[in-house]
């Protein structure tokens, strides 16, 4: 059993982690990549090692982490373990990512994005991940309005809420012109996101209320163009000051993706008001927000059996709403409005089952398929197969979650909607 450093000396409970293994070019798995994880305490010590199946994925490592409590309590020691992640395959540049966080109870999933490898670059590409923002020291979030004035001079505003193909994040201040830019997908960088600014390990309702929080706050960014009304090229900001934390290259954890792909198209409203509120927040312990939301409040409600909407009043008022988007950008069609299961048929059928065959090219361990327009078992199969790889339910029914990751894995690999 790994002995924790210093800071957590209390006997430590399982976590788990997989790591998925993907080529930055296209996108594609990359198998037979060789993958060790070593405590940050002992970098040389080899705790495991493993390979990617064809899917890219290592098999579900399981890791020592702090006990529960402690991600349960403000004051506590740190709640995570730290692990580096080292990753090589056959014709591309090494990969290191220090400071992947463990929980307990909980499973982390790493993203390792591996370049080609060029003669005049063969040493390791390392990312460092810095503190969870309820352990580290961030700056706290400088006030703003919930919501914007859309009548000021040369303020631009889209007709209508949709949810973003991508999300263009400035990792620094918005002032810091050197800061890079990264383009992200928007599912991933609320996961991100939210990854970074609570714990897994809290109610369910609580993470639901905190993503919607985050959701609606980054579509606020969107709907305004916030920032390219000021003369800046992105979307939002990795600061906490101005925004939310967003961290290059992080871990997510599985409790947190598989929620927000059943809730991404969804943010916050009031009566009359068209645009997603910009529902700010803080931890509401070492910085105090009186009108937000507090992160380790919430928690206290989530545990005392508040629902998410419940919880989100509490701090925003009883006025507050639920909406949805009124269109997703970038997905070559759009959800039928109803599952698709055993006996389904028709043009939504056949369009799946043509985005999932083309996945399939690519992941090998989903079975094939005859794009005929009838849900039968074989693809039946294929789904279940797919939701096994992609982290989702193993239902076999293609629901809303499992609809929009299909045409999210389908546009990744058939390139549609790159950004050059």
């Amino acid at each position: 059993m790994l002995i924790l450093n210093a800071r957590q000396t209390a006997p430590s409970q399982p976590g788990h982690l997989i790591v998925t293994v993907t080529s930055a070019s296209n996108n594609f798995p990359i198998s037979d990549a060789t993958v060790s994880i070593s405590p940050m305490s002992a970098p040389n010590e080899i705790l495991e090692q493993s390979k990617t199946d064809s899917s890219g994925q290592t098999q579900d490592l399981e890791l020592a982490a702090p006990p529960l409590a402690y991600s349960l309590e403000p004051e506590s020691p740190m709640p995570y373990a730290e692990y580096i992640v080292r990753v090589t395959a056959p014709g591309f540049e090494p990969f290191e990512v220090e400071g992947t966080e463990i929980l307990p109870e909980t499973t982390a999933i790493q993203p390792v994005r591996m370049t080609a490898l060029t003669p005049e670059d063969e040493e390791a590409s390392v990312i460092h991940i810095p503190d969870h923002t309820l352990y580290g020291e961030y700056p706290p979030k400088i006030a703003e309005a919930e919501i914007k004035p859309t009548g000021q001079s040369g303020e631009i505003v889209l007709s209508r809420v949709v949810v973003p193909e991508t999300i263009v994040v400035h990792d620094g201040v918005p002032s810091d012109r050197s800061a890079p830019d990264y383009f992200v997908p928007y599912r991933d960088y609320i996961k991100n996101v939210a990854s970074s600014e609570i714990y897994a390990t809290w109610p369910e309702s609580t993470l639901i209320a905190n993503i919607l929080a985050i959701q609606s706050f980054t579509m606020n960014r969107v709907y305004t163009e916030w920032y390219r009304n000021r003369g800046y090229d992105f979307t939002i900001t990795s600061s906490t000051a101005y925004d939310q934390k967003w961290i290059y290259g992080r871990n997510i954890f599985e409790e947190i993706s598989v929620l927000v792909d059943e809730l991404f198209d969804q943010y916050l409203s009031r009566p009359n008001v068209k645009q997603p509120l910009l529902t700010q927040y803080c931890d509401g312990k070492r910085v105090s927000c009186p009108n937000w939301m507090s992160q380790w409040g919430s928690k206290t409600l989530g545990e005392q059996g508040y629902s998410p909407i419940q919880i989100l009043r509490n701090y925003y008022g009883s006025s507050l709403y639920i909406n949805t988007a009124e269109q997703i950008a970038g997905i070559p069609s759009s959800w039928p409005g109803y599952d698709l299961g055993i006996g389904s048929s028709g043009d939504k059928v056949r369009q799946m089952q043509e985005q999932l065959q083309a996945i399939a090219n690519v992941y090998t361990a989903i079975p094939s398929i005859v794009p005929d327009g009838i849900f039968g078992e074989r693809t039946q199969s294929a789904v279940r197969e797919f939701q096994s790889v992609f982290g989702l339910p193993q239902t076999g029914v293609v629901d809303f979650p499992t609809w929009y990751k299909i045409s999210s894995i389908y546009v990744g690999i058939t390139r549609i909607g790159e950004l050059s």
